[in-house]
């Protein structure tokens, strides 16, 4: 799998780490380098995810909530701050999240490491409780404040 990477100023202390786990799961990493603003690092990322030139994305800043929040206006995304590993597969699992973020100044390398192998290999379950909530976020996505089921 093609995994990009997004790194901002505050997120710079886990990049090698970050890098390193994305080679070692067996992945193919997109580094995008690093940007002093945390939404330049999520447009990247994102851009990479929407041209096919990555089928997901990590991206670091100080929290983690910054570039959440950031990648979260972009269609197509699917962002989720992760700072324990049950979250970091499970957000693909059930909600079938394609960026995970992480926290520089909340969690350390022994830690993103862990965080980064389980979110590259988790997959979607396709269960059907999770497919249904995706066409709900996917609804919410396309029709915004209008969306009704």
């Amino acid at each position: 799998m093609r995994i990009a990477i997004g790194i901002d100023h505050a997120g710079t202390s886990l990049h090698q780490t970050v890098w390193q786990a994305v080679s070692n799961g067996g992945n193919e990493l997109v580094d995008l380098g690093q940007h002093d603003d945390y939404p330049d690092s999520a447009l990247g990322v994102c851009r990479a995810i929407a041209a096919g030139e990555a089928e997901r994305g990590i991206l670091v800043c100080g929290s983690g909530a910054g570039v959440s929040v950031a990648a979260n206006k972009l269609p197509g995304i699917r962002a989720s701050v992760c700072h324990d590993h049950y979250t970091a597969s499970q957000c693909v699992t059930h909600d079938d999240c394609n960026v995970m973020c992480l926290g520089a100044r909340v969690i350390g390398p022994a830690i993103a490491e862990e965080l980064t192998l389980a979110f590259c290999a988790a997959k979607f379950s396709g269960e059907e409780r999770y497919v249904r909530r995706l066409g709900k976020i996917l609804q919410m996505e396309r029709d915004g404040m209008e969306a009704s089921w």
